[in-house]
């Protein structure tokens, strides 16, 4: 009975259904591994991706309004830390230690030496508590007598030098204590022509000169003024513009500066005929 149901049911297997279950498992595991092949490499995939990537923070460019605020930014730092810093007086050593620095790469070591001036030739420098006035009695307490023995034309006693022609009229004003009676001449370019400076110089007396060294320069390249009268050349030295500059600090003065005391000026001082000061 049993033989007869066995038959039965080899007999209604489809074909290839017949194998062993041995067979059966060994091709079951075939596929089970040729899935796992092509599925490997999907994983391996998957998990690249997954890796975390590297981020990066991408500055916002400049724009060119930013720049400039950035610029003048800077410039007012600069500005407040000038003007921050305390003022200090200058002094004849100052002088001489921009003279050297000036002619340093056009001159030898000899004639920078005869640069240097003697000690007795500079008067006692501003403090930075006098006024114009105060400073000039302190320098010379005998001004009185000495521009009314001065009767020359075409010069000057004292010469004070400054940067600008504005500048120059504030000085003229505040020195009123001091000059009393002596007659004043603007020595500078703005407005006045040099041919009219030049007939004031011919026509009258005057003690004291105020003006940029650019046009005294000219003045006495042309014969139009003689410094050998001259007693007191005053630099407006410690004064600063706006831009917190000195009239040294400016490139165009300094040079003009030092071109006049090569005018003979140096030599006046090295003779003591010539003092100088520092206001």
């Amino acid at each position: 009975m049993a033989d007869d149901l066995g038959d039965e049911w080899w007999e209604n297997q489809p074909a290839g259904a017949a194998s062993s279950p041995e067979a059966s498992d060994g091709e079951g595991r075939g596929d089970t591994e040729m899935m796992q092949q092509e599925t490997a490499p999907v994983l391996a995939l998957s998990k690249k991706t997954k890796q975390p990537k590297e981020c990066f923070l991408v500055q916002p460019k400049e724009t060119k309004e930013n720049a400039t605020k950035t610029r003048k930014r800077r410039k007012k730092k600069i500005t407040d830390v000038l003007a921050k810093s305390e003022p200090k007086p200058g002094t004849p050593e100052d002088l001489q230690k921009l003279m050297k620095d000036y002619y340093s790469s056009n001159r030898s070591v000899i004639e920078l030496e005869e640069l240097n001036l003697p000690d007795s030739c500079f008067l006692k420098a501003n403090d930075l508590t006098h006024s114009l006035s105060s400073y000039l009695k302190e320098i010379c307490p005998k001004w009185v007598k000495l521009r009314k023995n001065h009767n020359e034309k075409k010069s000057v006693l004292m010469l004070i030098i400054c940067s600008s022609a504005l500048r120059a009229l504030e000085l003229i004003r505040s020195m009123t204590a001091f000059r009393g009676d002596s007659k004043v001449m603007k020595l500078f370019a703005k407005h006045i022509k040099v041919q009219e400076q030049v007939k004031l110089l011919e026509k009258r007396v005057v003690h004291l000169g105020v003006g940029t060294p650019g046009r005294i320069k000219e003045l006495i390249k042309q014969g139009d003024l003689n410094l050998n009268p001259l007693k007191f050349l005053v630099f407006d030295w410690n004064w600063r513009d706006q831009k917190l500059r000195r009239m040294m600090d400016i490139p165009e003065i300094r040079k003009e500066v030092f071109e006049l005391l090569e005018m003979g000026v140096l030599s006046l001082c090295k003779s003591e005929s010539l003092k100088l000061g520092l206001f």
